[in-house]
């Protein structure tokens, strides 16, 4: 049984499903709701499957005054609202509840706006972060923040979690490439904040917003900074016979003032099911590092050599510079496939603490010790560069106990990033995964200014409930008794 609980759904709200449907259908598309418990059924987790509850309705708003619409009934009705994008969150974020309305922002795709003279796109926030970059592609220009997920994941999601990807070493996560967003409040407010130039008008609010996981708002459209595709890139792959090694190879390229564009990281565990996946030809060792530089041909040659400097100090057992566009594929293949190939090997957990680039080395040790501790294998893949890391704790989801054992597995690894000053989360969100584990970052008074904004925009605490917050620490605030 599952260690994370959720709150008992309130009775009275799943009464009166035929009412809230009814009040729904009555001012949104016919098919813009859904509430046949058969279809329901598809929405009932993300991809954090381990929990699951089918919620009351479904709403697929087409625009954002169809969300707000939504909104004002479910707030009017003391309905809870869960924000949901594509579905793909590692933490729960957007698991219903069985008293919940899922509003989906799937159905909201329209490019708006593209701007290449003052380097914006506005968009809804139902296009995938793949898309984006698609339709730049043709003008020269490219939406940086890359999730492994991005063929699939959404500009809202993003937004909600504050997404980075391998290249946000160089180019930043999502808040660093957010410029603006239309956005409606739990009360069914259509609000504006930021915008696509410098100065905008108002108090500078779009850092609260992005990364708060659907506590204050649907973001229904974003304008997002575009940047000039660069004028060359070349990935090179670096093979240690050392976990350790690899970690301190990328605190040393760090330390030099190289910035490349991406360092990404895999060991043996990884290595064995990409190359079975992907046939990389990935060498045969304990772990491998994926560095990408770009620039002009004269700048991509001097970063390489530097780095391979770097590199050789540590006796690497490859060392591989791409020389064409087939190899740089080659060298991304089985990274870019790492979560669908760790598949092969059986369910698993994956975690985004963060840590110091200089703590890399030490940590990866500790998680070997937890591993044997613990007595579940792990495989580390991650964005090395920023110190973002993604363990996959293996298990057997058949297996009595087996999901519980990982779960404390991954505690004990997020305390870890804590413990060496990083933190919890590095783009995947808190969602219910890391909700109990919120104290071990956060003292009490840093967890009430954090739940004062809440409720300043969601006084009714409506939105995505049971997330983020622990649910004894939050239950004053939902009740409205803390203030």
């Amino acid at each position: 049984m599952s260690t994370i609980q959720m709150p008992v759904p309130d009775a009275g709200i799943i009464a009166q499903k035929p009412q809230i449907v009814a009040a729904l259908q009555a001012v949104l598309p016919a098919d813009a709701v859904i509430s046949d418990p058969a279809e329901t059924r598809a929405y009932e987790c993300d991809a954090l499957t381990a929990y699951r509850c089918p919620p009351l309705a479904v709403v697929l708003p087409r625009t954002t005054e169809e969300v707000a619409a939504a909104m004002r009934i479910c707030h009017d009705m003391g309905v809870p609202v869960v924000p949901r994008g594509a579905g793909t969150s590692l933490a729960g974020g957007a698991l219903p509840t069985a008293d919940s309305v899922v509003i989906a922002t799937l159905r909201l795709r329209e490019v708006l706006e593209i701007d290449t003279s003052n380097r914006f796109v506005r968009v809804q926030t139902g296009v995938t972060n793949l898309s984006v970059s698609g339709e730049l592609a043709p003008l020269g220009f490219f939406y940086a923040p890359d999730p492994s997920s991005q063929l699939a994941c959404t500009i809202a999601g993003n937004i909600a979690m504050n997404s980075g990807g391998a290249h946000c070493l160089k180019y930043g996560v999502t808040t660093n490439n957010l410029l603006g967003v239309r956005m409606v409040l739990a009360s069914g407010e259509i609000v504006e904040i930021g915008g696509p130039l410098p100065g905008a008008a108002g108090l500078d609010l779009l850092g609260l917003i992005c990364g708060s996981e659907g506590q204050l708002g649907i973001v229904t459209e974003a304008t997002l900074r575009i940047l000039p595709r660069p004028e060359g890139a070349r990935p090179m792959l670096i093979g240690f016979d050392s976990a350790e090694v690899a970690g301190e190879c990328v605190a040393r390229i760090i330390r030099s003032g190289l910035l490349p564009v991406a360092i990404e990281y895999m060991d043996d565990v990884c290595l064995r099911a990409v190359e079975g996946f992907a046939r990389a030809g990935y060498p045969d060792c304990a772990a491998v590092l994926i560095v990408e530089v770009e620039g002009s041909e004269a700048e991509i040659a001097e970063q390489t050599e530097r780095i391979r400097a770097i590199a050789a100090a540590l006796h690497p057992v490859e060392f591989r510079s791409s020389r064409n566009d087939d190899e740089s594929l080659a060298i991304w293949k089985g990274r870019k496939s790492a979560f669908g190939a760790m598949g092969r090997l059986g369910d698993y957990l994956c975690l985004d603490g963060t840590v110091p680039v200089s703590k890399l080395p030490f940590t990866l040790r500790r998680i070997g010790e937890l591993s044997r501790e613990h007595g579940l294998e792990v495989a580390n893949v991650f964005h090395a560069g920023d110190g973002n890391m993604h363990p996959l704790i293996l298990f057997d989801a058949n297996k009595p106990g087996d999901l519980e054992r990982a779960e404390a597995f991954g505690r004990d690894i997020l305390r870890l990033c804590v413990e060496v000053g990083g933190c919890l989360t590095g783009e995947h969100g808190v969602g219910i995964e890391k909700r109990d584990l919120m104290s071990a970052q956060y003292g009490p008074d840093d967890m009430a200014i954090q739940m004062e904004v809440k409720s300043a925009l969601d006084p009714r605490w409506l939105l995505n409930p049971a997330k983020v917050f622990p649910l004894d620490a939050s239950q004053p605030w939902r009740e409205g008794t803390a203030r």
